[in-house]
C-alpha cells in the first residue's frame, strides 16, 4: 500500500476516536503511528490546528509529503509542519516553507479535556512539548489528585503537574533540569489558572528524589558533585516516575533496562503509606511483568507493601502489536 492508502486507512480507523476527542474538547491526539500501521519511522499527530508529520527512519520524497498533505487537507484544512528528525541525534534537518516555518516557530494552544497546554512545533530541544501517548496517565492524575499532594518527577513541560493542579491538588512539586522544559511547565500552569498549586524545582532527578527520600545525597565515583537546590525529607500523597531510558550525570545513571531500582527506592520512600506511585517505563523490550515483579520486590526491601496495582493502557490513537504497547504504566497502592 502506497503512504497515503495507510494514512487515509489510518484516519477512518480513528473516526470514532476524533469524534470523542472533539466531545472532550481534546484537539490534539495521534493519526498515525507508522510502526504499527504500516510506516515505519513515520508519525503524524494533532496539534491544535496543524498536523505535524516526522519522520525518524528515512526523509519524505516531496512527492511524499505532497500526498500525505492531501490526504490530511481533505479531512482538516490544518497548517502542516514536517519534522525530520531521521538525522544524527533526531535534530530536525529540514527546512519549510515561509509560512510552515513561522508557524512552527509560533507558540500555541493546544487543549486535553479541557486543560490548556503551550505547544511551539519547532523550538530548542527535539520533541513536541506535549507527549501524547501520556494521556492516559494525565487523566489518572487529575481523578486521583484531589486535596493531594503530588510529586512530579522528570516533569518535562509538567503536564502531569498541571493536570494533578487541575485535578484540585493542594500542591503539586514538578522537579526537572531543564530551564526550558521548566519555563513551558510555568506557562501551562499560568494558562489554566494554578501557579498558585504548582513549584517548579529545577535540578537532577538524584539528588532532588534523594533528599525528599531523607537519604544522603551521592555521586558516581570520581565525579565532582555540582550544586543543586536543597529539599527537606517530603513524602507525598502521589509520586509519578516518569524516566527517561537513559540519561548520566555526575549524581547517577538513568537506566531503565537495567537499573529501574536506582530511582524507584527513593522514590518508594518518598511516597506516603497509604499513597500511590505510578510509575513509567518506555522501553520495548522490558517485559512487562518481569518488570512489575522486580518493583514489587523493590517495595518489600524497603519494609513496605503493595496493597494494590492497576495498569493504565495508551488510547486507541497509539495502537500497538498485540495490545503490548512500549510504554507501561503501572499505579501500585503503598502501605
Amino acid at each position: 500500500m502506497s503512504i497515503q492508502a495507510v494514512v487515509t486507512e489510518a484516519l477512518a480507523k480513528r473516526a470514532s476516536f476524533i469524534e470523542h476527542a472533539k466531545q472532550h474538547n481534546t484537539d490534539c491526539y495521534r493519526v498515525f503511528h507508522g510502526t504499527v500501521e504500516g510506516e515505519n519511522g513515520l508519525n503524524i499527530d494533532r496539534y491544535g490546528d496543524a498536523w505535524l508529520i516526522q519522520t525518524f527512519h528515512q526523509t519524505l520524497s516531496d512527492e511524499q509529503l505532497a500526498g500525505i498533505s492531501s490526504v490530511l487537507a481533505a479531512h482538516a484544512d490544518f497548517h502542516i509542519v514536517y519534522n525530520d528528525r531521521s538525522g544524527s541525534h533526531s535534530r530536525i534537518a529540514n527546512t519549510s516553507g515561509n509560512e510552515a516555518q513561522d508557524y512552527a516557530q509560533t507558540e500555541q494552544v493546544i487543549r486535553e479535556n479541557g486543560i490548556n497546554f503551550t505547544s511551539k512545533l519547532r523550538h530548542e530541544g527535539q520533541d513536541p512539548l506535549l507527549f501524547l501517548d501520556m494521556r492516559i496517565g494525565r487523566e489518572y492524575v487529575c481523578d486521583n489528585s484531589k486535596d493531594k499532594t503530588v510529586l512530579n518527577l522528570f516533569s518535562y513541560t509538567c503536564g502531569i503537574g498541571i493536570a494533578a493542579a487541575m485535578g484540585g491538588a493542594r500542591k503539586v512539586m514538578n522537579v526537572d533540569f531543564s530551564s526550558f522544559a521548566l519555563a513551558a511547565g510555568q506557562k501551562n500552569a499560568e494558562l489554566n489558572k494554578v501557579t498558585e498549586v504548582c513549584e517548579f524545582v529545577q535540578s537532577d532527578a538524584f539528588p532532588a528524589l534523594r533528599q525528599l527520600a531523607g537519604l544522603p545525597v551521592g555521586g558516581r565515583r570520581n565525579q565532582k558533585l555540582p550544586k543543586y537546590p536543597k529539599l527537606r525529607a517530603t513524602q507525598f500523597d502521589l509520586v509519578f516516575l516518569d524516566p527517561p531510558r537513559f540519561a548520566k550525570s555526575a549524581f547517577g545513571i538513568v537506566d531503565l533496562v537495567n537499573d529501574y531500582q536506582g530511582l524507584f527506592k527513593p522514590a518508594v520512600l518518598a511516597t506516603k503509606a497509604g499513597g500511590h506511585i505510578v510509575c513509567c517505563n518506555n522501553v520495548a523490550k522490558v517485559d512487562r511483568q518481569t518488570w512489575y515483579d522486580s518493583l514489587v520486590r523493590c517495595v518489600e526491601k524497603q519494609g513496605r507493601k503493595v496493597t494494590s496495582s492497576q495498569w493504565l493502557d495508551c488510547h486507541a490513537d497509539f495502537p500497538a502489536f498485540d495490545d503490548n504497547h512500549p510504554l507501561k504504566i503501572v499505579v501500585l497502592g503503598i502501605d
